[in-house]
């Protein structure tokens, strides 16, 4: 069918915000009040947006060609998202995901908790790329932990969330991570080394506060019988080695030489599935049965039951299904021209790196405050901005890290957003009670901007570089 190109025209800026209250309610009435699963929201979002497309003169055949299209470049995210559940299966079954839960527990002591429990979550969420499973598992046990120590429980939530966002943001492991990198268009391992210029100083200035408050608040006889407990069965189920800690490094080490990450996640499956069956004493075929349908144990510990009770591609499917309308709904906004026009205006103000890196921030604000999930949040903060990068010769790693900082880090501030509603509900601490505390994610939030503003770790494409080189030379020789 051909199509009149010359019928087809850019939404008005009132269409723009009449689709974006039609998106607000849907995500509000599913969500909030009929309870139903975000897919679905993404999902009717849909055909609200064909519905502005068909009035702008959109054909459907066109539409959906871009929707498939925003899909198609997140298939990355997709296919690593697969070979990250078979990992974690087979790294908890093997033994590795407990020894390093074994190993952060054994730094426990009373003076440092709040250090220790920042720590011991980063170090879960790093090695298993989830901050609601480490908030809903080690999280849960630093709670019950820091309230028989009896420092108020925002503050321990604060560190729990703070440590949970360390692995969601930074590991390789991460959804959320995997899908920003896609979303810009950045390799994975430099989409984390661009990161790193914000989350190392913000976690060192973070940790110091947290042992700075802990030695305020601890007393140093108080009792650990909850950690020493959790020890105690991580050793009756599993064998604990140092060892078991060499696939999480030889993963960590392929990764960070650029070496790609599908088959270096899968290697380190593989090798999950070896420590299962030679330190853990497990049957090979259930080794490999892990890799699909991720670890069972049983153990006198809840929260090890809850952790250690996961993993496996099957895991993923919800999340990739979320993804895969995400992305859809972000082709579709592209294709009808709702993110070109959100642009435009953004590229009026937004005319130097402060005021981009600010624009970011807020439109991944904007998607957990009105989309109520980090995965809308990271689709409005990268596509409404990208080309203002592009145009203004900023690399795009640093579009990918204001992205997760945008999106990512903001996400448990929202009341209503999955990540706030999960860690009010599984820490039982209002979103308002832990909000103070969240020092992780307000440092990643102003060393950001500060970064924006001072021009730091603001790099430019190499075309714009060829372009001044030229120009000085052009200058040199007149």
């Amino acid at each position: 069918m051909s199509t009149n190109s010359s019928a087809v025209r850019l939404p008005t800026s009132m269409e723009v915000v009449g689709l974006m209250a039609g998106f607000i309610a849907i995500m509000f009435l599913f969500i909030n009040v009929l309870s139903l699963p975000i897919q679905l929201a993404l999902f009717a979002s849909w055909f609200l947006v064909m519905g502005l497309g068909l009035r702008l003169g959109q054909t459907y055949h066109a539409m959906q060609t871009g929707l498939i299209k925003g899909i198609h470049n997140g298939m990355e995210a997709v296919l690593i998202l697969i070979t990250v559940g078979a990992l974690i299966g087979s790294w908890i079954a093997g033994g590795i995901v407990p020894s390093i839960i074994y190993y952060g527990l054994n730094v426990m002591s009373p003076n440092i908790f709040l250090a220790a429990a920042f720590v011991i979550c980063a170090m879960t969420s790093l090695s298993t790329g989830t901050s609601f499973g480490t908030a809903g598992t080690a999280g849960i046990a630093m709670i019950g932990i820091g309230h028989s120590f009896g420092i108020p429980l925002p503050l321990v939530a604060g560190a729990v969330i703070s440590g949970a966002y360390v692995g969601d943001k930074m590991s390789p492991l991460s959804d959320t991570t995997v899908m920003t990198a896609s979303l810009c268009k950045v390799d994975l391992i430099d989409h984390i080394k661009s990161m790193m210029y914000v989350s190392g100083p913000a976690c060192v200035i973070a940790f110091t506060m947290f042992l700075l408050v802990g030695f305020f608040y601890v007393d140093g006889s108080v009792d650990t019988s909850r950690a020493d407990a959790a020890m105690m069965a991580l050793e009756q189920h599993f064998t604990i080695s140092p060892w078991l800690l060499l696939p999480a490094v030889v993963v960590i080490l392929l990764l960070s030489r650029r070496m790609p990450s599908i088959p270096v996640i899968t290697l380190g499956a593989v090798l999950g599935i070896i420590c299962a069956v030679v330190a853990q004493g497990m049957p090979t075929l259930d080794a490999v049965r892990t890799v699909y349908v991720g670890n069972a144990m049983s153990s006198e510990v809840d929260f090890l039951n809850t952790l250690l009770n996961r993993g496996g591609i099957l895991s993923m499917l919800e999340v990739i299904a979320l993804i895969l309308f995400a992305l859809g709904l972000g082709g579709l906004m592209e294709q009808i021209g709702i993110l070109q026009v959100i642009c435009n205006r953004f590229l009026t103000w937004a005319n130097n790196a402060g005021r981009l890196t600010l624009s970011t921030l807020f439109g991944g604000f904007f998607g957990n405050f009105f989309g109520g999930a980090a995965y809308v949040s990271l689709i409005t903060a990268s596509t409404i901005t990208e080309k203002n990068y592009d145009q203004q010769g900023i690399d795009r790693r640093v579009l990918s890290r204001n992205t997760e900082a945008g999106g990512t880090v903001t996400t448990p501030m929202v009341p209503w957003s999955d990540g706030g509603v999960f860690m009010a509900t599984t820490l039982g601490v209002s979103t308002l009670g832990y909000l103070p505390f969240l020092w992780y994610h307000f440092l990643v939030l102003a060393i950001s901007l500060f970064y924006g503003y001072a021009n730091i770790a603001i790099w430019r494409t190499e075309s714009v570089a060829d372009e001044s080189t030229s120009l000085t030379k052009a200058e040199a020789s007149s």
